[in-house]
C-alpha cells in the first residue's frame, strides 16, 4: 500500500501548530519565572524585580494568542483526520509528535542535570531555583506524556478525556493569566507606571543639567527655564503627562530640590540605603528616586569636592 502524500495543507497546519505550540510552552515557562522572580526576589540582585520592564506583558500575550491558536489547528488537523483516516500516518504529523517527544526528553534530563549539579557543588537550592526546576519538569512531562498519547492513539479511544484535558489546559492559562494581571496591572496602570518612570527619568536629566548649570557658573539657576540654552543642553524635560514644567526651587547656595506629581508608589529603582536625602556625589551612595504616590521632592545638596567648578579644572 502506497504511503499517503503530504499535501501543502497538511505541512503547514502541523507547521502553525508546533510554532504556535513551542512558542506558547516558552512564553508561558518563562512567565512563569517572572512571576517566581517577582515573588521571591533574588536577595544579592540590587535593583528590584520590574514586572513593566519584565517580559510579562510580552509572554502573556503570547500565551494569549497563541494557545488558542494551537488549539484551533490541531482542530482543524483532527477533523481532516476524521474524514481522511491516511491523514494519521502522513510524514510530518508523526515527525512533529516525535520531535516533541525528543525535545520534551531533552528538557527532563537537562532539567534534573541542572538540579544535581547545583546540588552535588554544594550550592544552595533556593525556593526560586527549586520551584523554576519544577516548573520546567511538570511542563515537560506534561507535554512528553501528551504526545507519547496522541502517538499511541490515546486520545481517539478516550476523546472525552481528550476534551477534559483540552478544559483543563485553558482553564491553567487563563488563571495564569489573571493572576499576571496582578502583578503587571492594568494596560492603563501600566501606562500610568511608564509615565512616573519617564518623569524620574526627566528629573535625573534635570538634576544633572543643575550640577553642569553650577559648575560652570559656580551658583545654582534661579528658575528651571534658565537652563534652558540651546548650546550646551537640550531642551528642558517637561512633564509627558500634563505638559507642565518640573517644579525646581533652591534651598541654598548649594542646593536644590525638584519635584514631580506621580500616579503610584514606586515599585522599582535603586533600593533606599537611609530614609534621607542623598547628597549629590557623595562617594559610593546613589541618589535615590524612591517615591510615592501624589507630588513628591528630591533634595540634592552638590558637593564641590565631586563636583569642582570647571574652571578649577582646567
Amino acid at each position: 500500500m502506497d504511503k499517503p502524500k503530504t499535501t501543502p495543507k497538511d505541512f503547514f497546519l502541523w507547521a502553525g501548530a508546533m510554532v504556535a505550540f513551542y512558542w506558547a510552552i516558552i512564553a508561558y515557562t518563562f512567565l512563569i519565572f517572572d512571576y517566581i522572580n517577582y515573588a521571591l526576589p533574588n536577595a544579592l540582585t540590587y535593583y528590584p524585580s520590574d514586572p513593566y520592564q519584565s517580559g510579562i506583558s510580552y509572554e502573556m500575550a503570547s500565551v494569549i494568542v497563541l494557545l488558542p491558536l494551537y488549539m484551533f489547528l490541531m482542530q482543524l488537523i483532527r477533523r481532516g483526520i476524521v474524514l481522511d483516516a491516511s491523514r494519521k500516518e502522513i510524514w510530518v504529523r508523526r515527525w512533529a509528535l516525535i520531535l516533541t517527544l525528543f525535545v520534551a526528553g531533552v528538557a527532563i534530563a537537562g532539567d534534573l542535570i541542572t538540579l544535581l549539579t547545583t546540588f552535588l557543588n554544594g550550592e544552595e537550592l533556593t525556593m526560586a531555583f527549586i520551584l523554576k526546576v519544577l516548573t520546567i519538569f511538570l511542563i515537560a512531562a506534561g507535554v512528553f506524556m501528551h504526545f507519547t498519547a496522541d502517538l499511541k492513539g490515546y486520545w481517539e479511544l478516550f476523546p472525552s478525556r481528550k476534551r477534559l484535558l483540552g478544559v483543563s489546559v485553558g482553564m491553567l492559562a487563563l488563571g495564569t493569566i489573571v493572576a499576571g494581571f496582578f502583578i503587571v496591572g492594568t494596560p492603563a496602570e501600566a501606562r500610568l507606571a511608564r509615565f512616573d518612570t519617564q518623569k524620574v527619568n526627566d528629573l535625573q536629566n534635570i538634576q544633572s543639567q543643575v550640577v553642569y548649570y553650577w559648575q560652570a557658573k559656580q551658583q545654582l539657576p534661579m528658575t528651571i527655564t534658565d537652563l534652558n540654552n540651546s548650546l550646551s543642553y537640550g531642551p528642558v524635560p517637561v512633564d509627558p503627562q500634563t505638559g507642565k514644567s518640573y517644579v525646581y526651587q533652591t534651598v541654598g547656595a548649594l542646593s536644590f530640590k525638584l519635584c514631580a506629581v506621580f500616579n503610584a508608589e514606586s515599585r522599582t529603582g535603586v533600593m533606599p540605603i537611609e530614609n534621607r536625602p542623598i547628597p549629590v556625589g557623595e562617594k559610593g551612595l546613589p541618589d535615590n528616586w524612591q517615591h510615592d504616590a501624589g507630588q513628591v521632592c528630591f533634595d540634592r545638596t552638590i558637593d564641590p569636592s565631586f563636583y569642582p567648578p570647571l574652571t578649577k579644572q582646567l
